[in-house]
């Protein structure tokens, strides 16, 4: 019988103090984190189908996710869609991820995490079926937003049924490195999928092959435990609205740029994106129980996560999901053979998430992520150089570095996202690490885009390289600011907790009881005083 979502609140609460400012997972490399307070606690009954389920879930999404990266001009092709219009099926998703994610997040604690784990597997397969029978752009574009809908669902409640039923500690570390590995796996095999079902029985075949794999995933969630925060919290609606309107318009600004960042198609996007979201961060300081509480803004931990996973998805999704598009226009490799520079990148990375639990005992994981982002800029920058006529293979070992690089940073992240909440938010605190990757990501394809197609040559080939060499570099300079920024944030993490934790045993500290003579008389009681009273 599956355990009640009491009792499993009660051993993650057990197994875990719920640290806000800084977290064990966000231990010095002088102080390392050891196996944590809950390294002696088994997993959860119901552990095994939990991860099972989330890892399968996490892996075909981000099929979805990076499925266009090999076929869009196929895709294009068969629906007649224009430069901007190819744009939006890369962003599209995004859009819907980055939108939602936070509020599905509060909904999963609230509401409870496998009901909306599963409730996003049941639209997976909808929004899916539509991309695949949609008639042309405006339908399959509304599919693929759809899709980051129902993977917001699934990514946010995921990392909190994880949490839930793997306590702090050995247990959460390697579910963490096989969710990480999920990541990767999913970016590896998505693209070589796709282009295999697109070149054998055209590009509306793989959406429909995703909708009919999304099935058993939602019929394996009624194996998973339910979990839910112990403190039923309202939905913070007007803060759902606000955020879930800002960033929709936010990343819809970004995704416009292809026609240039001056026109009123981008700048009144991003303008109501400021505005929205500035609304946003009012009503958060005003409601009773927000969905993002403003105080985390305040905790270096939750903004060393943050600046990772924007940094992840700004520096490495935006460039590696235009890359394929790079390769084919400057080398002229098919889809089938630009899918395998995805495999060497993502599958190097599912190897080393799942290898990174090694580091736990030795690093944080903020540092682990500055890490993870320092070797990322190593290998992106390695791609440096593509020319007309250059070599296929010379990419290879430049991306297997920064494959590395992705798998450290992944699993890093995971442990960030939620160590950096308390226990009972984690949903909320995955929403929000995602969100901040999504968005980024966003941004990311829009500047590569912007960046690999402003550079001129003596041939549309040669213009591509050469703005694909600056898109190169440009993202391993993103990746040193990202690694810098959670260094310093790190370090501020420990000198919060070193002077809370001063602060803590001075006030714990016993008063030794005083004799009388160590008592001074006060003006009232004094015999002089009453004398010369």
């Amino acid at each position: 019988m599956l355990p009640g979502p009491t009792a499993l609140r009660r051993n993650l609460m057990d197994a875990q103090a719920a640290p806000t400012t800084a977290a064990p997972d966000a231990a010095s490399p002088h102080h390392p984190a050891g196996p944590g307070p809950g390294a002696g606690a088994s997993a959860a009954p119901g552990a095994a189908a939990t991860l099972l389920t989330v890892g399968l879930g996490t892996l075909l999404t981000l099929m979805a996710f990076t499925a266009p990266a090999t076929t869009l001009a196929d895709t294009a092709h068969g629906l007649h869609s224009g430069a901007v219009a190819q744009t939006w099926m890369l962003t599209g998703t995004p859009v819907g991820l980055a939108a939602l994610l936070l509020t599905m997040g509060s909904v999963a604690d609230a509401r409870g995490r496998r009901r909306t784990f599963g409730a996003g597997a049941v639209l997976l397969v909808l929004a899916t079926a539509l991309s695949a029978a949609a008639p042309g752009t405006a339908v399959f574009l509304a599919g693929r937003i759809l899709q980051g809908v129902a993977s917001a669902a699934v990514l946010a409640a995921g990392l909190g049924l994880i949490a839930d039923t793997h306590p702090a500690g050995r247990h959460r570390v390697r579910a963490l490195g096989v969710w990480g590995a999920t990541v990767g796996g999913g970016i590896a095999v998505g693209p070589v999928y796709a282009a295999v079902l697109t070149q054998v029985w055209g590009w509306r075949s793989l959406y429909w092959g995703l909708a009919l794999l999304a099935v058993p995933v939602a019929a394996l969630t009624a194996a998973v435990p339910e979990s839910r925060a112990a403190h039923t919290r309202r939905l913070d609606l007007a803060g759902a609205v606000t955020l879930g309107a800002g960033t929709a318009a936010l990343v819809a600004g970004f995704g416009e740029s292809r026609g240039g960042w001056l026109r009123p198609a981008v700048l009144i996007p991003l303008a109501a994106a400021v505005v929205v979201l500035a609304v946003f961060a009012a009503v958060e300081r005003r409601v009773a129980e927000p969905m993002l509480d403003p105080a985390l803004w305040r905790s270096p931990t939750f903004l060393a996560a943050g600046v990772g996973a924007l940094t992840t998805g700004l520096a490495v999704v935006g460039l590696f999901s235009y890359l394929p598009t790079m390769v084919q226009g400057v080398l002229g490799t098919g889809a089938i053979a630009t899918s395998l520079l995805f495999v060497v990148w993502s599958g190097v990375s599912a190897l080393f998430a799942l290898l990174s639990r090694r580091l736990a005992p030795h690093m944080g994981a903020d540092t682990q992520a500055a890490l993870g982002l320092a070797i990322s800029a190593f290998g992106q920058g390695s791609l440096y150089g593509m020319h007309v006529g250059g070599s296929y293979g010379r990419l290879f070992p430049g991306l297997a570095v920064a494959g590395v690089g992705s798998g450290i940073l992944n699993a890093a992240l995971a442990r960030l996202a939620v160590a950096s909440v308390p226990a009972e938010r984690s949903a909320m605190g995955s929403g929000a690490n995602n969100t901040a990757r999504y968005v980024g990501s966003a941004l990311g394809v829009a500047l590569t885009v912007a960046v690999a197609t402003a550079a001129h040559g003596h041939s549309p080939a040669a213009a591509l390289a050469a703005g694909a060499n600056h898109a190169f570099l440009l993202s391993a300079a993103a990746c040193l600011a990202g690694a810098a920024a959670i260094l310093l944030l790190a370090r501020l993490a420990r000198r919060q907790a070193a002077v809370s934790g001063a602060a803590t045993a001075i006030a714990a500290r016993p008063v030794p009881a005083s004799s009388p003579q160590q008592v001074p008389p006060t003006p009232a009681s004094s015999p002089g005083s009453a004398r010369r009273g």
